[in-house]
């Protein structure tokens, strides 16, 4: 991933990703032998090594992307298409609204997608394994005690590292260690087992690229480059108008 200009990360392509999908599966088959005790070790460490997770895993609720990015998406947005005459003030509309969305629709998107899975597969969580074990299923018709995989935070938290990376590179390793603490904050407040982190971390980086992808194709944000790469457009006019803001 370290290349955040591929199409896809870890050089995975049209050609390659059944053996990416079969090593992936292989790998989550492997974990699952390790799920209960590692969530159990986790689970069982002292309240004041547990407690700095508690406050860490916070930092996986969709809300503090969605909000922000949504009410300026649609403030912007609004703007821009009612302020007809052209000037760099409806360029920056158009790029804030573009940038909004994007990130909107990244993290949105694949918590979407990670919602229904958790509603389809319906894993018991970690707090019913006295009861249940950790490969108990209520399938679709579920409560959140059954909601365990994949792990929304976890997705949620890679999609954001992610979005960061597309726009603002320099700032990437910083957000992804971030998230990498989050998906493990998850496990320790037993809210979920490794592989449910280990999945949404998956779809949350995939998911992301996905969309950056399409709007490739739309030149939204994003072009996609002779060589195949996508390259970030920026944003020129809203940085402008910030830089003049702060002058």
């Amino acid at each position: 991933m370290s290349d955040l200009s591929k199409p896809w990360p870890f050089g995975l392509n049209r050609r390659n990703w059944p053996d990416y999908l079969a090593i992936f599966i292989l790998t989550l088959f492997i974990l699952l032998f390790f799920d209960a005790y590692i969530s159990r070790s986790a689970i069982a460490w002292p309240v004041e090594w547990r407690q700095p997770f508690q406050f860490v895993t916070h930092f996986g609720l969709s809300d503090w992307v969605l909000i922000p990015s949504g009410l300026v998406f649609l403030v912007s947005f609004a703007i821009f298409r009612f302020w007809k005459r052209s000037s760099r003030w409806r360029r920056a509309l158009y790029e804030a609204s573009v940038l909004s969305g994007f990130i909107f629709v990244s993290v949105a998107g694949t918590g979407l997608f990670t919602n229904l899975a958790k509603r389809l597969f319906g894993r018991g969580r970690p707090q019913v394994f006295d009861d249940f074990g950790a490969f108990s299923f209520e399938h679709v018709f579920n409560d959140w005690t059954f909601q365990s995989f994949p792990s929304g935070h976890s997705t949620t938290a890679m999609a954001t590292a992610v979005v960061v990376g597309f726009v603002a590179p320099r700032f990437f390793r910083l957000v992804l260690v971030i998230a990498f603490v989050t998906g493990m904050s998850r496990v320790v407040v037993g809210d979920h087992y490794p592989t449910d982190v280990l999945v949404g971390f998956v779809i949350g980086a995939l998911g992301t690229y996905l969309v950056r992808n399409l709007f490739a194709r739309r030149r939204w944000l994003f072009e996609t480059t002779p060589d195949g790469h996508v390259r970030y457009r920026g944003v020129p006019a809203l940085r402008r108008l910030f830089q003049r803001a702060l002058a």
